[in-house]
């Protein structure tokens, strides 16, 4: 059974204590494996929260290569990885960040057996996918494999999150029946991207951990180009095609 080092606990000794993580948080922490899918704007904050944080495997999925576009938010891309594969890049990075965590990565989006397959291995999963499509499959996936989503979203200046606990509180497919129009090549500012992803990582942490109360079945929007906030209880639909209670075995999955 994995155990602490005595380097370990000096390592995260500041996030040890009243009002944060418990030592066994932080054990629990070490023994937990994340999913985050793709590790770009948001992704790329989030994997950076959860490996100096100290979970204990981290596995980023992100295909293609490093464009002059990409660097106004990605944070684990920089001019000297341009034109390199990401997702062999940003481990590299994450790796660099803390010895005491293992990082993976899949070089490309899975489809929908690969993300089963995946969700299986892990203990939460964050969706940090630009498209509806792929934030899809990874929702069939953790709705599928039980295991908790956390989903966010960007456009602008804005953004949103969701924390899903499977077959308890509204799944994506709940939330968006139909899925809507989406632009694929949408303007944001990093700073958006960079606050979400942070936040994504945060709410991982604290189900990984076991600390705090996740944000379970609210959707949480922020507008930075107003200033403005809000959190609204989302509702389980139980004709669901995915999660719901009238169609238990959900929407196929290979």
């Amino acid at each position: 059974m994995l155990e602490l080092s005595p380097e370990e606990h000096e390592r995260y000794a500041r996030q040890i204590g009243p009002g944060v993580l418990s030592p066994e948080g932080q054990l629990c922490l070490k023994r937990s494996t994340a999913l985050i899918a793709r590790a770009g704007g948001m992704g790329g904050p989030a994997a950076m929260v959860l490996v100096m944080a100290g979970v204990g495997r981290v596995i980023i999925a992100h295909g293609g290569r490093l464009n002059s576009p990409d660097l106004n938010r990605q944070v684990l891309g920089s001019e000297e990885t341009l034109g390199r594969p990401r997702a062999e890049s940003f481990a590299q990075r994450l790796r660099s960040l803390n010895r005491f965590v293992a990082v993976d990565f899949v070089d490309h989006e899975p489809d929908d057996a690969e993300a089963l397959a995946l969700a299986r291995r892990v203990d939460v999963i964050l969706s940090c996918a630009p498209g509806f499509a792929e934030r899809m499959r990874l929702n069939r996936a953790a709705v599928a494999a039980g295991v908790p989503l956390v989903d966010a979203a960007q456009w602008g200046m804005s953004g949103s999150l969701v924390v899903v606990r499977p077959r308890q509180t509204a799944c994506l497919r709940c939330l968006y029946p139909q899925q809507p129009d989406f632009e694929r090549l949408f303007p944001v500012v990093g700073g958006i991207s960079s606050a979400l992803g942070s936040l994504a990582g945060l709410e991982a942490i604290k189900i990984l951990a076991r600390t705090g109360e996740p944000m379970y079945g609210r959707l949480w929007t922020i507008d930075a180009y107003y200033g403005r906030t809000s959190i609204l209880n989302l509702h389980r639909d139980p004709r669901c095609p995915c999660c719901g209670s009238e169609n238990p075995k959900g929407e196929a999955q290979p």
